[in-house]
């Protein structure tokens, strides 16, 4: 059968077949095969070198079904970060996650930070001897939630190339969402102008005042020096100046025997599409 079958192949018809075939888009090389289940899946995507350092550009994106989302690297009052494991890669001498700038969620239980529909983290990779191939090997522990919060993980495999390709955009849209390094007191249209402690209704609080573009949506998320904090989300206050937003929130959820006084907080502000983030001690 096998046999008469092949036999009835013509000559045109295997043509055909060669000519579609080979104009199919083979898994590229800036991109691996998705991994994953029914709620998300992920995958490595890489761009073009920088070309200032040898330093190779790639990306961890995660596809998520409608409704569902994850969680950024503090998850706030609920939630669990995603862990991102390259021991098994090629010649890498170390791999830097970026972050890009994440929304509040609300929910019954309180708020949680992270991403809705899918995310593109960048990552910086440093290679140990620039003369030799990269091989990007990621496993990838995470959480995607609804309703209720299911674990999931992925695993993905990519050569580096120091050449751009279809994940060039995407992957400039994903470091552009990460928040860039904004000074105390900078006088910029977009600025964490003025941070303070107070003692408010007899408990002590941090205020931030954020400046922003007219109209623009303001957020911002704090953290603590460590993972083990556990810092309230900052929520909107009155009293802020013309062209600025006020922001305050507790100074609770500290780890058990330590004092504010001496520590440093990072801040992350939002704006639209714009996001800056600084680090402050507490005084």
């Amino acid at each position: 059968m096998q046999e008469g079958f092949r036999a009835r192949i013509s000559p045109e018809l295997a043509l055909v077949f060669l000519i579609c075939t080979s104009s199919l888009p083979a898994v590229a090389a800036d991109v691996s095969p998705w991994d994953g289940d029914a709620r998300s899946s992920i995958r490595l995507i890489g761009a073009s070198a920088s070309r200032e350092r040898a330093v190779f550009r790639a990306g961890i994106e995660i596809k998520m079904q409608p409704g569902w989302k994850t969680y950024w690297r503090y998850p706030g009052d609920s939630g669990v970060p995603p862990e991102f494991d390259f021991a098994a890669s090629d010649n890498v001498q170390t791999a830097t996650v970026l972050w890009p700038a994440p929304v509040r969620f609300s929910d019954g239980s309180g708020n949680s930070i992270g991403y809705k529909g899918g995310v593109v983290f960048p990552v910086q990779v440093v290679p140990r001897d620039a003369s030799k191939p990269v091989t990007l090997r990621l496993k990838l522990d995470y959480a995607v939630c609804e309703t209720l919060c299911v674990p999931a993980k992925g695993v993905a495999e990519l050569r580096l190339s120091s050449a751009g390709g279809s994940q060039e955009a995407a992957l400039k849209a994903a470091e552009a969402r990460v928040p860039k390094l904004a000074d105390p007191g900078d006088s910029a249209s977009f600025a964490l102008r003025k941070v303070w402690q107070a003692t408010d209704a007899g408990k002590p609080k941090v205020f931030v005042d954020v400046v922003a573009p007219p109209g623009a949506s303001v957020d911002l998320f704090a953290e603590g020096p460590t993972p083990d904090w556990a810092l309230p989300l900052p929520e909107p206050v009155a009293g802020a100046p013309a062209g600025s937003k006020r922001f305050a929130f507790e100074l609770d959820g500290l780890p058990v025997g330590t004092a504010a006084k001496g520590a440093t907080i990072r801040l992350t502000a939002t704006a639209g599409p714009e996001a800056i983030e600084g680090v402050f001690r507490l005084d």
